[in-house]
């Protein structure tokens, strides 16, 4: 894992459209995909109480491993999507009740890949990306979007 990167990956299907991009930028590059489709994470509540089965601790130990994590998301209504938001959602674990997982991110690069219809990437897409990135310690490489034409 030294020198590969961790794709998280929040697309709402497989097969995705936002996996499929995602895999062609990063060609010949070496990285790990996790789907967030494959694990069950439950939704942030303020008492730290999940059910037995909830893998985002998992998650997060696979992820320490891995120097550069890279967040691939679909832009869903100008924003992340759904299983991304619950995710990110989740990291607040890291600086309440689990904050011996959350100062081990420190140090750590991330970056962000959008894939959505409007031509450029939406105003403020990046804030939570950002901002979340800096509050944990990580470096914040920027966004590489992809835009494509969907007909609906």
């Amino acid at each position: 894992m030294e020198n590969k990167s961790l794709v998280i990956l929040g697309s709402s299907r497989k097969n995705s459209l936002t996996e499929k991009i995602t895999r062609q930028s990063l060609q010949g590059k070496e990285y790990d995909l996790i789907d967030l489709l494959d694990y069950k994470i439950a939704h942030f509540n303020y008492d730290g109480r999940y059910p037995a089965d909830d893998q985002f601790d998992e998650l997060i130990n696979k992820a320490l491993a891995y120097p550069d994590l890279i967040f691939a998301t679909p832009v869903y209504w100008y924003s992340m999507s759904g299983e991304m938001k619950i995710f990110f959602d989740r990291l607040t674990d890291l600086i309440t009740i689990k904050k011996d997982l959350g100062k081990q991110l420190k140090g750590k690069s991330a970056g962000m890949i959008a894939v959505g219809t409007d031509p450029t990437i939406p105003e403020g897409f990046e804030t939570p990306f950002k901002h979340t990135a800096a509050y944990l310690g990580i470096q914040y490489n920027g966004c590489s979007y992809h835009h494509v034409d969907v007909k609906y």
